[in-house]
């Protein structure tokens, strides 16, 4: 089904609106969004995306229908785990936390220019080459081995764009409120704000050359792959604020990502064989071969994610990632320095620290080993337990 240009552009205008109201009534003044404000805004913005996807369903049809919810949740969970990213480099320039909200909003603008771009490139070799099916399947292939193999993130921050900026143009490390540029000794600099941005750019781009095959592989309906993009995108800033600290509970995340990705890269190599025209495989003919239908990728997206989700959060392994990230949190607020005045306080986080690391040494030895960054917590509490011993022989 065709979409007329009244509908696409009342699409990008509402898209649009958006994002700027999240500017202007969120980010401009900048502050770190409380709990309920952040599980508020990202149930309405999932409320936006699924009244959204019953409009496709009414006037679309079934089959319209179920293409966007199918690559809506896929995008969401791809979403879901750029997250992962993005806490990995705002904690390694150290945004401060009320200004964080201006760098995730941006990456999501980026975001959906990237991949924006990316959907009508894939959509002209699409059309004009069928075997382009046969290079996203495999690129989706091999992004699921590379999610089963992945051990730790890396230093995203510490890309060739930010060592070639810090190279070529004067810069700080030092913060001035949300500003990008700033004086220092009468000198411009760049400040780590511009930076950090950059490195969301960077990696946004990366997410994109996974996410759009992805997609692809479930309709190649441009509009459809557009909308169902952006709307993944619309409120990814407060879910991270929502998810904040629960996202390393999600430990089993990534394999099931990695199965939805090689799902859909085996749906993609599948109707890549039934459209063949390559001249090296069945002599250029097209492959009898058996498609899935959308109907069936929607279950077994669904399907996967809630197994995934469930075994995460019921799991001894991530109870004890969650139990240790508490600890870790208790440490950090013991070793700030705002703590030191307030003898009071200062015993009341060393409380909860204790209490906390009680709770975690009555949990299976094995699973705590197993935790992400165990060594530097470990280090980081014996550092709180030191600070302490020293604070009460003062």
């Amino acid at each position: 089904m065709g979409v007329s240009p009244l509908i696409w552009t009342i699409t990008i205008v509402v898209i649009l609106a958006l994002l700027a109201f999240d500017y202007f009534f969120h980010i401009r003044k900048a502050h770190v969004p409380s709990l309920r404000e952040a599980a508020i805004w990202s149930s309405i913005y999932v409320g936006i995306a699924l009244v959204f996807g019953v409009l496709v369903l009414i006037f679309g049809g079934i089959d319209m229908g179920a293409e966007y919810f199918a690559g809506y949740i896929t995008e969401k969970a791809l979403s879901v785990d750029n997250l992962f990213v993005f806490l990995i480099i705002i904690a390694s320039f150290r945004v401060p936390r009320e200004d964080q909200q201006k760098v995730l909003l941006f990456g999501i603008v980026f975001s959906l220019i990237a991949r924006t771009a990316f959907i009508f490139v894939g959509a002209a070799l699409i059309n004009q080459f069928a075997w382009v099916f046969y290079i996203f399947g495999i690129i989706l292939l091999l992004t699921a081995g590379n999610l089963l193999k992945k051990d730790d993130e890396g230093d995203e921050a510490n890309n060739f764009i930010i060592r070639l900026a810090k190279k070529l143009f004067h810069t700080t490390d030092t913060y001035d409120g949300d500003k990008l540029f700033t004086r220092v000794d009468g000198k411009k600099v760049l400040t780590p704000m511009l930076l950090v941005m950059v490195a969301i750019g960077g990696t946004d781009i990366l997410f994109a050359l996974d996410s759009i095959p992805a997609i692809f592989g479930l309709t190649q309906n441009v509009y459809i792959v557009f909308t169902a993009t952006a709307f993944s995108l619309m409120g990814l800033r407060q879910l991270y604020f929502l998810l904040d600290g629960l996202l390393d509970r999600l430990i089993y995340l990534s394999y099931g990502l990695a199965a939805i990705l090689a799902f859909i890269g085996v749906k993609l190599v599948l109707h890549a064989l039934h459209e063949n025209n390559l001249p090296f495989i069945n002599d250029g003919q097209h492959v009898q071969v058996v498609e899935i239908s959308t109907g069936l990728s929607l279950s077994v997206i669904i399907g996967v994610l809630i197994v995934t989700v469930l075994a995460s959060l019921f799991s001894k392994a991530g109870k004890a990632q969650t139990a240790v990230n508490n600890v870790r949190r208790h440490a950090k607020n013991y070793l700030d320095l705002s703590y030191t005045t307030d003898a009071a306080e200062r015993e009341h986080v060393y409380s909860l620290l204790l209490a906390e690391e009680a709770y975690v040494n009555t949990m299976d030895k094995k699973y705590r080993d197993k935790v992400k960054d165990i060594e530097e917590i470990r280090a980081e509490v014996a550092h709180a337990h030191q600070e302490h011993d020293e604070f009460l022989k003062n």
